[in-house]
C-alpha cells in the first residue's frame, strides 16, 4: 500500500520584470516592503512601518508605487474601511541581467538592485554568525555556506543553475511550516567568475 503523499504547495506566482518595473524597484524601502509582505504575507502599511523602523506616509506612497508596477496589491478579502492590507503580487521575481542592456536607466536600476541582495547578503549573514550560540547544535551544524570552483562554458552552467533551482522549488512546494522544529529559512544561490588569476 501506498504513503499517502502530503499536497504540497502551489507553484509559485512569478513575474518576469519589465523595464518600468526594474526601475519602480530600484529604491531601498521598496526592495525591503516586497521582501517583507513575501515573507511575512498581508499586512498593512502601519504594521510594515512598524516592521521596517520607518513611518506610514513613507510606507504608504511606496507601496502605491509598487502598486502601480504591478508588483503589489491589495488584499480585497482583508480591507475594512480606511484600513488597507497590502500583499505581493507574485512569489518569485525573475531577470536576465541581458533583459535591460537596451535601456541604461533600467540598466543601472538592475545593477543596483543586484548590488543590494549581496548588500542584504552580507547583513544577514552578519547578524546569523552574532546569534548563533543562541541556536541549538543542530541548526548550527545546518546552517552555513560553501563554495566549489567549477570550469564551465555559460550553456552548462545554466543548465547547473536550472537543476539546482529545481531541487529548491521541489523543496519550497513540499515544506510543512508545521514540520516540528520547521524554521524559515533563507537560500542563496550565487555563481561568479573567479577574477583572481584570471588571464587576461
Amino acid at each position: 500500500m501506498e504513503s499517502e503523499k502530503k499536497p504540497g504547495r502551489p507553484a509559485p506566482r512569478e513575474v518576469r520584470l519589465d523595464h518600468r518595473q526594474v526601475r519602480v524597484l530600484a529604491h531601498p524601502l521598496r526592495m525591503r516592503l516586497l521582501g517583507a509582505l513575501r515573507v511575512n504575507g498581508p499586512a498593512t502599511a502601519t504594521a510594515l512601518a512598524a516592521l521596517l523602523d520607518t513611518n506610514t506616509g513613507a510606507t504608504s506612497y511606496h507601496l502605491r508605487q509598487l502598486a502601480e508596477a504591478g508588483l503589489v496589491t491589495e488584499d480585497p478579502d482583508r480591507g475594512t474601511g480606511r484600513q488597507r492590507w497590502w500583499r505581493a503580487a507574485h512569489d518569485v521575481t525573475n531577470w536576465e541581467p541581458t533583459d535591460f542592456d537596451d535601456d541604461p536607466d533600467a540598466r543601472a536600476a538592475i545593477e543596483w538592485i543586484e548590488g543590494d541582495q549581496v548588500r542584504q547578503f552580507v547583513e544577514h549573514a552578519e547578524r546569523w554568525l552574532a546569534v548563533r550560540h543562541r541556536w541549538s547544535p543542530a541548526w548550527r551544524d545546518a546552517f552555513g555556506m560553501g563554495d566549489i570552483f567549477i570550469s564551465l562554458p555559460p550553456a552548462r552552467l545554466e543548465a547547473l543553475k536550472a537543476e539546482v533551482w529545481e531541487i529548491l522549488d521541489r523543496y519550497n512546494r513540499e515544506a510543512d511550516p508545521a514540520e516540528p522544529d520547521a524554521e524559515q529559512v533563507h537560500v542563496f544561490l550565487a555563481a561568479y567568475p573567479l577574477l583572481f588569476g584570471r588571464k587576461q
